[in-house]
Order: C-alpha cells, then sequence, then structure tokens
C-alpha cells in the first residue's frame, strides 16, 4: 500500500501527521509527505518528505495578500479573523502548492491521501487520482470547517469545481475543551525530532519549573511574550526557563529565577514541569494536555486567541492579552489546584482515545488492502 500525506510547508502543520504517517510505515505502507519549506526539516527522513515548492516563501506571499486587505488583517493579528482569513492565505498557498503535490502524486501512484486541513491539494491529489482521501484534524479548529475555508479559495484558483468529501475525518481534540465533533476519534500524539538535549529537563527540579516557549513562525512584530514573562518572574521562588528565547531578551541580564534552554523535545520535558506560559500554538496547547500540565496562554494572532479562550474556558489553564502575564498569575499557574485537577482530566480523556496505530487497520480497509 502505498500513502501520500500532505501537508503546509509550516513546522506545526507537519508534526500533528507524522505519528499516524509512522503508523502506517510501521504496518508496512509506503509512505510520502508532500509539503515544503520549514516542513521538509521538520518531517523525519524515514517517511521520504519531498519539497513540494522549492523556494516558496510565505512572509512575502502572505504579506501581499493582507496588505491587500487591511481590515482583514487587523482582524487577523487580533486573533479575530475566523476562518476567513485563514481560508484565503491557505488556499492561495494550496495552489501555489498544487501541481508540486500533483507531480508527487503521479510519481508514487497512492492508494489512499492523508492531508490536514490547510492542505486543500490533497483533496485535489485524491480526487485526480481517483482514491481515498482522509482528513487529518491537526488543531482545536473543526477540520472540516477549516478545509471549507480554504477549499473557498483554493477551487477557483485551481479553476476546479466540487470535489469529493474525505471518505474519514480523524478528529484529535479533546470534546471536553472544543465540544463534540463528528468523525472518527484519534489520540493527538505530540512528536518531535530525535536531537540531544539537557536531559535533566525530564526530571522535576528542587523548585517549580515553568516552561516558557514562542512560536516557531516569526512573528511580524516585536514578541513581548519573553520580555514580560522575564519581569514577571522577577523575585518568585519559581524556575522559569526561556525556551529557544528570543535574542533581545537575553542580551540583557536576567533575574536569578530565570534561565534559558536551546531546543527541547516538549513531549518529554513537559510532564516534568509545572506549566508552560506560551503563544497558544495548538501544537503545544495539546502537548501541555496530554502531559497534565496547566497553561498560561498569551492571546494573539490567527487561532491563538481562540485555543487560550478554550484551554481558560475548560479550566485546565489560563488566557491572557499581550502584556497581561504578572507575578500572580506565574505564582497561580503552579499553586491553584483547580487548573491542575481540570489539566489532568483532560489528560486522561485524551489518552483514553485510540492511537494511532489503532485507526490503521481502518486506512487499509478503506484503501482496499
Amino acid at each position: 500500500m502505498r500513502v501520500l500525506v500532505v501537508a503546509s510547508p509550516l513546522t506545526g502543520h507537519v508534526l500533528p501527521l507524522v505519528p499516524l504517517a509512522l503508523a502506517l510505515r510501521d504496518a508496512g505502507a509506503e509512505v510520502v509527505v508532500a509539503t515544503a519549506g520549514d516542513g521538509v526539516a521538520a518531517c523525519p527522513p524515514e517517511l521520504s518528505p519531498v519539497d513540494v515548492a522549492p523556494g516558496l516563501r510565505l512572509g512575502p506571499l502572505f504579506g501581499r495578500l493582507m496588505l491587500r486587505r487591511p481590515l482583514l488583517a487587523r482582524r487577523e493579528m487580533a486573533g479575530r479573523g475566523g476562518t476567513t482569513a485563514v481560508g484565503l492565505l491557505f488556499g492561495t498557498l494550496g495552489a501555489r502548492m498544487a501541481e508540486g503535490v500533483l507531480t508527487t502524486a503521479g510519481q508514487h501512484r497512492p492508494d489512499l491521501v492523508l492531508h490536514e486541513s490547510l492542505a486543500p491539494a490533497g483533496a485535489e491529489a485524491a480526487a485526480r487520482r481517483s482514491v481515498p482521501s482522509v482528513l487529518v484534524e491537526g488543531n482545536l479548529f473543526d477540520a472540516g470547517v477549516l478545509l471549507a475555508a480554504a477549499l473557498a479559495t483554493y477551487r477557483p484558483a485551481r479553476g476546479l469545481g466540487g470535489l469529493p468529501p474525505p471518505a474519514r475525518v480523524l478528529t484529535s481534540s479533546p470534546p471536553s475543551v472544543v465540544g463534540p465533533r463528528t468523525g472518527t476519534p484519534m489520540r493527538a500524539v505530540p512528536w518531535t525530532p530525535d536531537r540531544p538535549f539537557d536531559e535533566s529537563f525530564t526530571r522535576p527540579g528542587p523548585r517549580p519549573r515553568l516552561l516558557v516557549s514562542r512560536s516557531t513562525v516569526a512573528s511580524p512584530g516585536p514578541d513581548r511574550l519573553m520580555r514580560d514573562a522575564v519581569a514577571a518572574a522577577a523575585g518568585t521562588d519559581l524556575d522559569v526557563v526561556l525556551v529557544r528565547p528570543d535574542r533581545r531578551v537575553t542580551r540583557r541580564r536576567l533575574p536569578p529565577p530565570v534561565r534559558t534552554a536551546d531546543w527541547l523535545p516538549f513531549p518529554r520535558v513537559v510532564p516534568a514541569a509545572a506549566g508552560v506560559v506560551h503563544h497558544g500554538g495548538a501544537g503545544t496547547v495539546l502537548t501541555a494536555l496530554a502531559a497534565g500540565r496547566p497553561q498560561l496562554v498569551v492571546r494573539g494572532a490567527g487561532d491563538r486567541r481562540t485555543n487560550g479562550d478554550l484551554l481558560a474556558a475548560r479550566g485546565a489553564g489560563l488566557a491572557v492579552e499581550p502584556g497581561g502575564i504578572t507575578r500572580a498569575l506565574l505564582e497561580r499557574l503552579v499553586s491553584d489546584p483547580a487548573l491542575a485537577t481540570a489539566a489532568r482530566e483532560v489528560a486522561a480523556e485524551m489518552a483514553a482515545m485510540p492511537a494511532p496505530a489503532d485507526v490503521v487497520p481502518d486506512l487499509l480497509a478503506l484503501a482496499g488492502r
């Protein structure tokens, strides 16, 4: 059996697909991942990543689209753009990747196509090859809603009419956080590459440890998150670790509770932490939830406001506006029993969902293998 996996060229879009792709490979499937840019580097080599759009630069592409729509751009930067902006951005991006994806599909001749909701070229590739497609949820938004938003831009750009709906939709968001979803449940399994790191971070320390993380996607403006976390940590009895810190922050002398770390594999180090302070990206949200650790999210662009608000509504974390990190909130994050209990409840909920390997037999049957 041959499987084509299609993802947008961003680390956070490739990583959620890796555990399922590896499970299919372990079951004997020949797997190829079609992506580009940062997505190629994020994909493990055993999944045969293919750069389907060499030289593609997301910043200029997205920048031009938003410059023509300043009101929408402002809403999107505030996290209030809904699915309109994301559909425009990733529908246009998908159209730029389409010919490379179709070429890869022609070479690989897949029996099944897996794709995330913001990679609409996967749906076209499956339709043109007359094979089933599987839509894989990779964030807290409803996958079908996001795919429809991307297709609204993608189909006219490609001169397409309707496309067949996915044969399966795999949903990974915990229902107690996002509400009920239609589709086949599959546990979100955090995955990171195997690289050297300081393994002392896999063990709890003498003081409550807070990991402070920023997005893997560069922000168009100054990133206040780490600067604000440093200021709020001063004078606390916490171990505050800035992960991959902004150089503008580390140029200054850090107060004693704060230290820095290079790249860390969050699935391995978050369980030893007392909490996580971050930008609200879906990957970090789901990694911390899977580990049962409370989170403090700074609301921001794209889906980050929605992710933070969902987390806070569930009681498994806190959400603040930019500039809202305070000493009191950092101390509450590691001491509030209600936050810790809710986070553990969601972790148990996620652990009870089927693992990626558990859904593989159905996908093999779907492809007729």
